[in-house]
């Protein structure tokens, strides 16, 4: 029983580290319909720019993780601007092939600056805390409360906020939003420099947790990212909070030696997309989706 304890642990903080980098995918899709497969990559870049602040720079772990939410969420606007903003009336096709070779050449621009060797973040991964028989490590305690607090400050910004609400407005119909004087621009705007600067906040802790880093580690968990999504239906991100905690618990409970020896570690990504097959086969919308009448 000690060992389910913790592996339920396990899974709620990654669940939730995942619901972070999960969290910019649906606001993207919800509010300006693009399915932005580079998203990875904003996650990565995050992990990068917080590991120059806090490893080339010698700075505080604390100013790294606002560097990597700054630089992520600054980019994710310029790249919209520079990048996609042509593609806009193409249709989301043409959007997510773009998407996909920006993801391209982000990766190989990360390659080539900083090359293929693994990274890590100047933090102590050997100390481990035992509360109550759980072991938890230092960088899942910061993860629980950069996590946590992230979560919040998101939901009081898109519930409380003149921003929110405009968001909120423009995803539930874009028309009507400006009719009613949504600043159209400065909502996109602000849509995407949250969702990057969430994927920024991700990736470094997706890292920190890790233990290590390259190029390739936002690419290698972008699937998850849009499997949380998708079970939370897409367009809400309290949706994709609940499928990313519900995804993390069954990846790490599945390997529970309770449950027939358990299943091999390397299996789990594989249940997350039977998860997710078996969900959208009982439930196409997702767990927060709205189900549309034919």
């Amino acid at each position: 029983m000690q060992e389910l304890v913790q592996l339920i642990v396990n899974g709620l903080i990654s669940g939730s580290i995942l619901a972070i980098g999960a969290i910019g995918i649906t606001l993207v899709f919800g509010i300006l319909d693009i399915g932005n497969f580079a998203h990875g990559e904003y996650l990565t870049v995050g992990m990068y720019a917080a590991w120059v602040v806090n490893v080339e720079m010698g700075l505080p772990f604390v100013v790294a993780i606002a560097a990597a939410v700054a630089v992520a969420g600054v980019m994710g606007v310029l790249l919209d601007l520079g990048v996609l903003r042509p593609f806009r009336d193409k249709g989301p096709g043409a959007l997510l092939i773009v998407t996909l070779g920006l993801s391209l050449i982000l990766r190989n621009v990360l390659f080539f600056i900083f090359g293929p060797a693994p990274k890590s973040f100047d933090v102590d991964v050997v100390s481990v805390y035992d509360i109550s028989g759980v072991r938890i490590s230092l960088p899942q305690l910061l993860a629980i409360g950069v996590t946590v607090g992230a979560i919040v400050f998101t939901a009081w910004l898109l519930a409380r906020t003149r921003t929110g609400k405009s968001m909120r407005a423009m995803a539930d119909d874009r028309e009507l939003a400006g009719v009613a004087g949504v600043n159209m621009h400065r909502t996109r705007r602000s849509t995407w420099l949250i969702s990057s600067g969430l994927a920024g906040l991700g990736g470094v802790l997706v890292a920190l947790t890790q233990g290590a880093f390259n190029p390739d580690s936002g690419w290698n968990i972008l699937l998850l990212l849009f499997t949380a999504a998708i079970l939370g239906g897409l367009r809400s991100a309290y949706g994709t909070l609940a499928g990313a905690l519900l995804l993390g618990l069954t990846m790490e409970v599945s390997t529970w030696s309770g449950l027939l020896g358990g299943l091999d570690s390397i299996y789990k990504p594989v249940l997350a997309f039977v998860v997710l097959i078996a969900l959208l086969m009982l439930r196409p919308q997702g767990l927060f989706g709205k189900a549309h009448a034919t």
